[in-house]
């Protein structure tokens, strides 16, 4: 007597229960812990406080290495509190109005801009945009300011601008320009790319984001308010959305929604109330097949009504001569002939026969077929 020696089913499950148990414990943990983990936060390019990728962290901790105090802030009010004979570094002005830009630019000292912001002839007097954009890669100075001749090549493109000094050229104009102005040098930028965290590191991107940043033993580096102001943002003159909207729009709204209302209401009321309808005739289906037998007859459609009737005497047969739907004429008139004992030769007329020649050829037909139907439905 042999024993079969293969783990079975239940063996299987004994032995290795406790590892599954433990796996799937430590998934429903994992699951647990990413569902209930706060959501990750939402990256802030260019800003000093911000260790992702497009955040420049990196680059405030150089500065401060280098000893630079670098402060962060997200309003001109603060930028202005710092006062002036520091580097201003603005990387965002969208939330900002034209009077705060005014006052911010009377900040004497050199400054920075990056991209082509909301204010820049305020903020650059002495620098224009040009007409189209660059692809951000990397470029050669081609230019004499020391900043860029002692960096090299580095990540540069975004906005084109025109101004005293150009380096890092693109089709129509430069992607870094240098101007007077503000009691210093003002510095425009097409693109900040190269300051970020993840392309630091890269060319000469370091080193010409500390020639530029680091002329100033202070940079305050003004960036996007961490709670900007919703459905308020400034435009022209100061004014927001709100009151940038004529005085008319709302009586204009509330005219339209009346007419809407009463075109309704009049719409609705011609309609009418419901009408109820009685139920169609019922016809006997003994009517309905008189009805159409007069039809074939005053159209002497005598081809149409033997068809009709042979179709549905194969339909009803083949089924109870144990034959399936679809089967040949042979198989029908053999299958039927045996059956009912008919001559092979007449059920095959009978069935797949020419059409009869005179109204009572089609009656013979009828009943004929009609007999050899009742036989096999007897037997």
């Amino acid at each position: 007597m042999s024993v079969s020696t293969s783990p079975t089913t239940g063996s299987l499950w004994r032995a290795g229960r406790f590892w599954i148990a433990l796996g799937a414990l430590v998934a429903v943990t994992a699951i647990i812990g990413v569902a209930l983990a706060p959501g990750a936060r939402e990256p802030r390019r260019l800003d000093p406080a911000d260790t992702s990728l497009e955040g420049s962290k990196a680059l405030a901790e150089l500065l401060r290495g280098r000893g630079v105090t670098v402060d962060r802030v997200d309003s001109v009010e603060a930028a202005i509190a710092k006062g002036g004979g520091r580097l201003l570094l603005v990387t965002h002005t969208a939330y900002f109005d034209w009077q705060q830009l005014d006052r911010l630019a009377q900040l004497q000292g050199d400054r920075v801009i990056v991209g082509g912001l909301d204010g820049l002839d305020v903020l650059a007097p002495g620098v224009t945009p040009a007409s189209g954009s660059a692809r951000v890669r990397s470029r050669e100075p081609e230019c004499d300011l020391p900043a860029a001749r002692a960096a090299g090549s580095a990540r540069l493109g975004g906005d084109l601008f025109r101004g005293a000094n150009g380096c890092y050229p693109g089709e129509k104009g430069s992607t870094l320009v240098q101007a007077p102005g503000g009691g210093g040098t003002v510095t425009v930028l097409g693109d900040g790319t190269f300051m970020t965290n993840q392309y630091l590191a890269e060319d000469g991107n370091a080193a010409l984001a500390l020639n530029l940043l680091g002329t100033k033993p202070a940079v305050t580096w003004l960036v996007r308010p961490d709670q900007p102001p919703t459905g308020s943002l400034a435009g022209a003159g100061g004014k927001s959305l709100g009151e940038l909207v004529p005085d008319t729009v709302p009586w204009a709204v509330l005219t339209a929604c009346l007419a809407v209302l009463v075109t309704a209401f009049w719409r609705g009321r011609r309609l009418g109330p419901v009408v109820a309808e009685k139920l169609p005739v019922v016809v006997r289906a003994a009517e309905t097949v008189e009805g159409r037998g007069r039809l074939y007859r005053a159209r002497r459609a005598r081809e149409r009504a033997a068809a009709v009737l042979r179709a549905g005497t194969v339909d009803r047969l083949t089924p109870r001569v144990g034959l399936a739907p679809g089967a040949g004429q042979h198989e029908v008139v053999a299958a039927v002939a045996v059956r009912t004992g008919q001559d092979a030769r007449q059920v095959g007329g009978a069935l797949y026969g020419p059409p009869p020649a005179d109204d009572a050829g089609l009656v013979a037909l009828a009943r004929y077929l009609e007999f050899i139907e009742r036989i096999v439905r007897e037997h």
